[in-house]
């Protein structure tokens, strides 16, 4: 139910930030949602309706590679989006373009941000963002963005280059509030000493789809044994993680540093 209401907030931030800040200006958001906004614009059509009917395909090609759970979290979000773009009337809530632009590419970002933190996605090209960095561990909003380049050309021809860069602005923004909140690209590495260490690897092994590497170590003071456990994680992980450490050995030392880069066999998920 948690995930639900996140992806329902989430898909209705992103409409009020398309009917309030994008829309009134003529300035497209990122993906399949901003050729809906586009043709929404230039046809009778509703943007909400439209942009159902955009993601149609792309639900379907989620479908057989990503899951059913994901999908029906996207069908979700694009639903919930598409009334909230039909419903929410367009309102000019700045007359400052560039102000729109970065005001609206944040609360989208924030909108899209909050739906992926629950494994689901807004669709569109977010569908083939989330089965590219499943493969090649790539932050999810630097995808996003770099699949835009149709989206601020089509802005430039179809209104103005004006338009084509309050795109840029929006996209941008929407991309980097993406990656502060979706960090699951983001990778720790742990070390924990502890005295209970078979008990800490079976608990790490059963709760955690992760390797652990274990090396016998003697306190320099005290002369005791102790078991190191190297191990990393996203950054999803950590509360769970933190979480199983304090239930076995409440006094370990764990070091916990941020990991550059993973070469290996890494479950990216």
């Amino acid at each position: 139910m948690y995930k639900i209401l996140v992806i329902i907030a989430g898909s209705i931030i992103v409409g009020f930030a398309y009917n309030f800040f994008l829309i009134p200006h003529h300035i497209l958001s990122s993906g399949i949602s901003g050729i809906a906004i586009m043709l929404g614009l230039i046809t009778p059509i509703n943007t909400g309706i439209l942009n159902l009917l955009l993601n149609l395909p792309l639900l379907i090609l989620g479908l057989l590679k990503l899951g059913k759970r994901f999908i029906l979290y996207t069908i979700l979000s694009v639903i919930t989006l598409s009334v909230s773009l039909y419903v929410i009337p367009v309102k000019e809530i700045s007359t400052e373009p560039i102000l729109s632009s970065l005001f609206g590419g944040v609360l989208t970002g924030i909108g899209i941000g909050l739906i992926f933190r629950v494994s689901g996605s807004s669709g569109g090209f977010d569908i083939i963002a989330m089965l590219l960095a499943k493969k090649k561990d790539f932050p999810l909003g630097t995808i996003i963005s770099a699949m835009n380049g149709i989206v601020i050309l089509a802005a430039g021809f179809v209104f103005t280059w004006d338009a084509a860069l309050n795109t840029i602005i929006a996209i941008y923004a929407t991309g980097k509030v993406i990656d502060a909140i979706h960090t699951k690209h983001i990778k720790l590495t742990l070390m924990i000493i502890t005295k209970k260490g078979e008990e800490m690897k079976k608990q790490l092994l059963s709760n955690l789809y992760r390797g652990v590497t274990i090396l016998d170590s003697e306190g320099a003071y005290s002369g005791e044994n102790r078991k190191i456990l190297i191990t990393v994680i996203t950054r999803y992980q950590l509360t769970d993680v933190k979480s199983i450490i304090n239930q076995i050995d409440s006094s370990a030392f764990v070091n916990i540093t941020e990991t550059t880069e993973v070469i290996g066999s890494f479950h990216r998920t």
